[in-house]
């Protein structure tokens, strides 16, 4: 027994490389097949010491994995990742739709297929409405297809499923019987897949003998490396590129001591990247000029320049390495996005990448933005084998458990009260009204709402639907939304254009005015009395006070504005008096301490003190817009010599 679990630990005492599997554990492995082939949606990159944590399809949920998603994950910053992540945002708004979830694998597939990647690059300010766009497109999407997806099925009953797990499984007579090994099944050939019961022979024409890294100021270092099997990785989108071509024979190198260390050996890397994508909102400049129209502003010019500076260099760099490539045993690619496809597969002179390659692969799991590091990292998650250890027996309850549940959500007679109740016509069409027009209202859209409200007919008691939602409970109608934000051109169209009633009470019975959180928002409430009447509205239950012209209103905002500028150009005049006599006094004092004979003439500032004697006695928000002016006719000059070169 002691024998056994030595042997045990010395085949799993390191990471497992698809490669170069150990001699007695590669003559004893088998193919999990039928049954004992274990489905599995996404395993995590495990060590002997975290194997435990890996969950297969059925197994018991712990604490380091999300049932959710079908995740495990190794630490806590890995489960802090996945929980920010567009994965689980999309599982969470599909579970509360009661649609069915996505792996990883799926919801790649699936994002791949939108024009422009979610997570092409890192997140930064301003992105989450861009973010929360595209995850709403692909809900939509995902609706349609499952729809399209459940009337094929209505009319072929016996059509089979053609998904995949991305894994395949092994056991191995050298390890205990609730030990398993996984290998991505992209690292196989269309044949080899199609072949499962020779995969354990594929796999062994597939080791590799490791190359010794050469030493260090011997001539064994000036020679290039021998030819050996390699694979071509690269990843596009969002403006970032990054391509590698890597060897699968690992490269041994010796430490101190004699030990040795496995590592893999890069032909040849490079990385790009171009501003191309418009910030704050979303998508490449093709891909807004192809919609809207093309823009004519000094960054539309810029992201437009750098899109066909970033596409000559890509197709320049896979120029270069033609040879590689064709040599290449796989090719994993992901390019999100039209524009980025376009950029890797068009047919142009001289074009490297083809469509349909059959070398050609995906990533068969989540990848982040493109770098040197990030397309190591997946190098080592493709040809890493993943270790798990499963309990039989809870697997073996797990599955009868959700047998018993399978037979219990048949029952021999329906109950209807266990059933979705049915929407009626007109409640789906106020869901979709309360949708578009507190849309309209949050974007400020005017023009567009009054034109909304009248093509529909909707009446100016419209309420929001559902009432019992947390939004609806306190803004039940347009007028409360629009003072609620604070909106004060719109309340003032809702009022004097759409009719608008402002004595409507919420649930907490209040009133629109008494939502509104600022002077402008409560001056339009009694402009509309102004401009309405005291005869049409009683203005007294709508809380809203004496009526006001809106040219009085703008008069005393001017004067409040002229007063406040007064005040802080006293302000700043005193601050700027006072540092100058600080300034005076330091001088002097400076003055006094120098030697006898020795020139006083003035020293010449450097720009960074001309700047911040500059922004001396301003406020944050000058300071700032000081700042973003410079800094746009900064990109403004680089721009001009751009092209003037």
């Amino acid at each position: 027994m002691m024998v056994a679990e030595t042997t045990v630990e010395d085949l799993l005492k390191r990471p497992l490389y698809v490669y170069d599997l150990p001699q007695e554990l590669l003559s004893t492995l088998t193919t999990k097949a039928g049954d004992q082939l274990l489905s599995v949606k996404n395993v995590a990159d495990t060590t002997p010491e975290d194997s435990n944590g890996a969950a297969l399809e059925h197994a018991i949920a712990t604490s380091n994995s999300c049932i959710l998603c079908k995740v495990t994950y190794t630490s806590v910053q890995e489960q802090r990742d996945h929980v920010r992540s567009d994965h689980h945002k999309y599982n969470l708004k599909v579970q509360l739709r009661g649609g069915p979830t996505l792996d990883e694998v799926q919801f790649s597939k699936a994002i791949g297929e939108l024009d422009e990647s979610i997570s092409g690059s890192e997140s930064s300010e301003g992105e989450n409405e861009e973010e929360e766009g595209q995850l709403t497109a692909l809900l939509k999407r995902q609706a349609k297809i499952s729809q399209e997806t459940q009337d094929e099925d209505d009319s072929r009953s016996n059509k089979k499923p053609t998904s995949r797990p991305p894994l395949f499984w092994f056991s191995s007579s050298a390890l205990p019987s609730n030990v398993s090994l996984g290998v991505y099944r992209a690292l196989f050939s269309d044949v080899e897949q199609d072949e499962p019961q020779h995969l354990v022979a594929s796999l062994r024409k597939k080791q590799l003998v490791p190359t010794n890294a050469p030493m260090n100021g011997t001539e064994e270092q000036a020679k290039p490396p021998p030819p050996s099997p390699h694979i071509f990785m690269c990843m596009i989108g969002g403006g970032h590129f990054a391509a590698m071509i890597v060897s699968l024979a690992p490269e041994i190198h010796r430490r101190q001591g004699g030990v040795e260390d496995r590592q893999a050996r890069v032909i040849a890397h490079k990385t790009f990247h171009r501003y191309t994508t418009r910030r704050k909102q979303g998508g490449s400049q093709s891909a807004n000029d192809a919609a809207k129209g093309a823009a004519h502003s000094a960054g539309s010019s810029l992201r437009r320049y750098n899109e066909a500076a970033l596409e000559k260099e890509i197709r320049e760099l896979l120029s270069d390495w033609k040879q590689l490539i064709d040599e290449a045993e796989l090719l994993f690619v992901r390019a999100t996005g039209s524009t980025n496809r376009r950029i890797l597969f068009e047919k142009y002179d001289g074009h490297v990448l083809k469509q349909n390659d059959p070398r050609l692969r995906g990533f068969p799991f989540s990848t982040r933005r493109a770098t040197q590091g990030e397309l190591m990292r997946c190098f080592k998650e493709l040809t890493r084998v993943k270790v798990s250890q499963v309990d039989e027996a809870a697997l073996a309850a797990a599955a009868a458990a959700a047998k018993e549940k399978e037979e219990a959500s048949k029952p021999s007679t329906p109950r209807p009260q266990q059933q979705k109740p049915k929407i009626s016509k007109e409640e789906e069409e106020a869901l979709l009204h309360t949708t578009q027009i507190q849309a309209l209202i949050r974007r400020s859209k005017i023009p567009a709402l009054m034109s909304y409200l009248t093509k529909n007919a909707i009446p100016s008691s419209f309420t929001f639907q559902p009432s019992n939602s947390q939004q609806n409970f306190r803004c039940p109608t347009s007028l409360h939304l629009a003072a609620n934000l604070n909106s004060s051109s719109m309340v003032l169209a809702l009022l004097t254009k759409a009719d608008a009633d402002p004595t409507t009470v919420n649930s907490e019975g209040r009133t629109p005015f008494e939502l509104a959180g600022d002077r402008a928002t409560r001056d339009a409430f009694r402009i509309a009395r102004h401009d309405l009447g005291d005869s049409k509205w009683d203005w007294a239950a709508a809380k809203v006070p004496s009526p006001i012209s809106k040219d009085d209103a703008t008069s005393r905002l001017e004067q409040e504005r002229k007063t406040a500028e007064e005040e802080e150009a006293n302000r700043r005049k005193a601050a700027m008096a006072r540092l100058q006599k600080e300034e005076a006094a330091r001088a002097a004092e400076q003055a006094s301490k120098k030697p006898a004979g020795r020139s006083l003439g003035a020293i010449e500032k450097t720009a960074q003190e001309k700047r911040e004697e500059e922004m001396r006695g301003m406020t944050p928000e000058m300071r700032m817009r000081l700042e973003r002016e410079r800094r746009a006719r900064a990109a403004e000059e680089r721009f001009r010599r751009m092209q003037g070169s």
